[in-house]
């Protein structure tokens, strides 16, 4: 993929030092490997291109002039999905304009986004819901998944289980009370055969808008939940061997809370790609997986989630048929080069004034190709 010589990229990111997940699994993972230069993205500036993440502040992102330069919103969470009245949705943007990441005060957040999806000339999401809410606002949305390349080591081969077993759980602090969702299941199955389950996530974190407020301990958290949970603390250098080292991964999701149950299937591919056999919540992005894989491992109760607990501890022959299912599903529809391919095409349709068709999906899932001409090729 050639791009104009001296294309001038700005980026708006989640993190200063852009190491969160969203800067260095999405664009910043796709610029390293494409060889392209970017710089942090000021509002009063001329740019090419400007990436924004959700972090961005889309008070000024939204009202940057078209003559300026184009937008890429990477708009990754169900926000959309939210109800008006939800109490966290009212206090939102109240919330961003006080800690100063909005420097003008949105008291309707949702309206904001938006908003924020009407200036922007493409935008990317991470599951087909928040693509059709999207498309109302942009008519140009590209489904994209995160990068795991720099995670994942190598593949879990032994599939052997001690007396003990061992499950993995992975994520951000603040979603480890999601275990709470099975606990009645764990507690159902500890009555036949003892477990431990690794966590690994950061040891301190931020409760609202990532980490400026209320600074809380995982590990006390972890107590309150289960005296099972042993924390890891996040490292991309160990975190493939703890994985690997497990027998099965869990990842509960509250199936009545919007924004969790919008939540993409990455961690699900994450685990797949190491080899690690997952059990599931079954919500639409993650039963679509499954579907899609030809396995079924995604639960909706406790009688669900303790049935498949009991089968798959049991069974080393269904854990690495599981596994080796997942494994081939994302090679064939989840690599690097494809997930790669995706950005060449969204910074292609800016490029090129070509707006993705909003009734063909664009995501991991379609065959992609590029115009032999013009600027993108």
């Amino acid at each position: 993929m050639n791009f104009p010589r001296g294309l001038r990229i700005g980026y708006s990111p989640c993190s200063s030092s852009l190491a969160a997940p969203g800067d260095r699994r999405r664009f910043c993972h796709y610029a390293a490997q494409r060889n392209l230069r970017f710089e942090i993205a000021r509002p009063d500036e001329a740019y090419d291109i400007v990436i924004l993440t959700q972090a961005a502040d889309i008070s000024l992102w939204s009202r940057y002039p078209r003559t300026r330069g184009k937008i890429i919103f990477d708009f990754v969470d169900s926000y959309l999905a939210i109800p008006d009245h939800d109490p966290k949705a009212l206090l939102r943007g109240i919330a961003k304009f006080a800690t100063r990441q909005n420097r003008r005060l949105l008291l309707n957040y949702k309206r904001g986004l938006e908003a924020m999806c009407r200036r922007a000339d493409a935008a990317v999401c991470s599951t087909e819901t928040q693509r059709g809410q999207i498309l109302p606002q942009c008519p140009n949305v590209h489904r994209i998944l995160d990068f795991h390349s720099s995670v994942v080591r190598s593949a879990k081969s032994d599939y052997a289980a001690e007396e003990v077993f061992h499950f993995v759980w992975e994520g951000q602090p603040g979603n480890l009370r999601h275990l709470l969702e099975i606990k009645n299941a764990l507690q159902d199955f500890e009555r036949t055969r003892p477990f431990r389950i690794h966590a690994i996530t950061d040891l301190e974190y931020g409760r609202f808008l990532g980490g400026r407020w209320i600074r809380r301990s995982t590990v006390e958290e972890a107590r309150r939940i289960s005296p099972q949970i042993y924390l890891y603390a996040w490292n991309e250098r160990t975190f493939s061997a703890i994985a690997r080292s497990c027998d099965l991964a869990l990842i509960p999701i509250p199936l009545d809370d919007p924004l969790a149950a919008g939540k993409p299937e990455n961690r699900l591919l994450l685990f797949w790609r190491m080899g690690v056999p997952v059990l599931v919540s079954a919500t639409a992005a993650h039963v679509s997986a499954m579907d899609e894989s030809g396995m079924n491992m995604a639960c909706t109760s406790r009688r669900q989630w303790l049935e498949a607990l009991q089968y798959y501890t049991s069974n080393q022959a269904a854990r690495k048929h599981a596994a080796q299912r997942g494994m081939a599903f994302v090679a064939e529809r989840h690599s690097e080069k494809h997930t790669l391919e995706l950005w060449d095409h969204v910074l292609g349709s800016v490029l090129s004034g070509e707006a993705a068709n909003p009734r063909q999906p664009i995501d991991s899932f379609s065959q992609v190709s590029t115009s032999p001409t013009g600027a993108h090729s």
